[in-house]
C-alpha cells in the first residue's frame, strides 16, 4: 500500500493530537478533516493547509481514494460514523470507548469482520512503554502471582454531559489491566456520585474481579484538584508502581513482600521488631523506559495492520469487552453497588 489517505472526523479536544500524528507518519496523509465548528475547521486549514476542511462527512467516506477514517467526536457519534465507514469499504481507528453500548459495539465487530476491515479502538494506554514493561514484568513472573492492582484516574475537569466518569476514565484502566492479566472482570461493582449534572457520575469507585481471585480497584474522578495517574500492582513476591505523569521515573520495581514462612507464623507478633521481620523491605528498583508518545505509537500501529494485515493489539473485540465492563460498572452503579456479572463476548 502506498501512501495511506486518512479522513480525521472530529477537530476538537483531541483530534489535532490525530491529525499531528498521521501528517507526520510519513506513509500517511491526511486527505479530509471534518468537523461541524466552522472556528476549528479555520484552525486546521491554517495549520495544515493541505488538508480538506470540511464540514461533509459523506464527502469524507464517499471519496474513493480514502483508506482509512480516525473518529475523535463524542461517544454517542461513535456508532453511526463508525458504521457508514465500515459500509463505505474503510479501516476504522475510533477512539474510546468503542460505543455508548454493548449491542452497538458488537454490531461493530460483526460488520469490519464481515468486511475484512480493520475496526481498531484508541486504547492509548496499552501503547504506552512502561505499560508495556509491565506487562512484560507479569509474563516473566517477576512480581509472582498477582494479588490486587488498585488504579486512580483523578483530574479537576474537562467535565462531560454524555458519559460518567467510568466511560470517560476508567474505560483506560479496564483495558490497561485486561492487557497486563491478559483476562477479562468476571463481576464488578461500584458506587459513585452526581455533583455537577443530574444523572452523570462525577466519582466513580469501582471494583473488578478477575479469574484466578485478582481485584483491580478503580477510581476515576473529573472533580479532584491533582491530576493523578498512580497504578499500583501488589504480587506475591514484589509489588510495582506506575506513575504516569513522572515521565521521567514512571516506574518503580520494589523488592518487597510478606514472609509467608513457618517460624513467622509460629511466631508472636508482639514488637514493632518482631513485626519488621515478617515483612521482606528489599531495594527500590527504577526500570528504565526508553521515551516514547502513546498516541504516536498507535498511530503508527494502525497504519501497521492496514500494511501488514496485523490484528491490532487493541481491536474491536477488546473495545466491546471494555464496553460491556463499562455496562455492568453502569448497572451496579444504578442498583447501589450491587455486584453484578460480566458476560464477554
Amino acid at each position: 500500500m502506498s501512501m495511506i489517505q486518512v479522513a480525521v472526523v472530529g477537530a476538537g479536544h483531541w483530534g489535532p493530537n490525530l491529525i499531528n500524528n498521521f501528517e507526520r507518519s510519513g506513509r500517511s496523509q491526511v486527505r479530509y478533516v471534518v468537523d461541524r465548528d466552522e472556528k476549528r475547521l479555520a484552525a486546521v486549514a491554517e495549520r495544515f493547509p493541505s488538508v480538506e476542511a470540511c464540514a461533509d462527512f459523506d464527502r469524507a467516506v464517499g471519496d474513493a481514494g480514502v483508506d482509512a477514517v480516525v473518529i475523535a467526536t463524542p461517544t454517542s457519534t461513535h456508532f453511526d460514523l463508525a458504521k457508514r465507514a465500515l459500509e463505505a469499504g474503510k479501516h476504522v481507528l475510533v477512539e474510546k470507548p468503542l460505543t455508548d453500548s454493548v449491542e452497538s459495539s458488537r454490531a461493530l465487530c460483526e460488520l469490519a469482520e464481515a468486511r475484512g476491515l480493520t475496526l481498531m479502538v484508541g486504547h492509548v494506554f496499552v501503547y504506552n512503554a512502561a505499560a508495556r514493561r509491565v506487562r512484560q514484568f507479569v509474563e516473566d513472573d517477576e512480581l509472582g502471582r498477582i494479588y490486587y492492582i488498585s488504579m486512580v484516574r483523578t483530574n479537576l475537569g474537562p467535565i462531560r454531559t454524555d458519559v460518567n466518569a467510568a466511560w470517560d476514565l476508567a474505560a483506560h484502566d479496564i483495558s490497561l489491566a485486561s492487557y497486563w492479566l491478559d483476562a477479562w472482570p468476571t463481576h464488578v461493582s461500584a458506587t459513585g456520585g452526581q455533583f455537577i449534572n443530574p444523572g452523570i457520575d462525577d466519582v466513580v469507585f469501582a471494583t473488578l474481579r478477575f479469574p484466578g481471585g485478582v481485584l483491580a480497584n478503580l477510581h476515576a474522578s473529573w472533580l479532584n484538584p491533582r491530576k493523578s495517574r498512580d497504578i499500583t500492582v501488589v504480587g506475591e513476591k514484589k509489588m510495582l508502581t506506575f506513575d504516569d505523569v513522572n515521565l521521567d521515573a514512571p516506574l518503580r520495581l520494589h523488592d518487597k513482600q510478606v514472609e509467608d514462612s513457618e517460624s513467622s507464623e509460629a511466631s508472636l507478633v508482639d514488637s514493632f521488631h518482631s513485626f519488621r521481620t515478617s515483612v521482606h523491605l528489599g531495594e527500590v528498583f527504577e526500570p528504565r523506559v526508553e521515551p516514547s508518545e502513546p498516541l504516536r505509537n498507535e498511530c503508527e500501529h494502525f497504519l501497521d495492520c492496514l500494511t501488514e494485515s496485523a490484528t491490532p493489539v487493541s481491536p474491536g473485540r477488546s473495545g466491546l469487552a471494555v464496553v460491556q465492563v463499562l455496562g455492568a460498572i453502569s448497572t451496579s452503579l444504578a442498583e447501589g453497588g450491587r455486584e453484578v456479572e460480566v458476560e464477554i463476548g
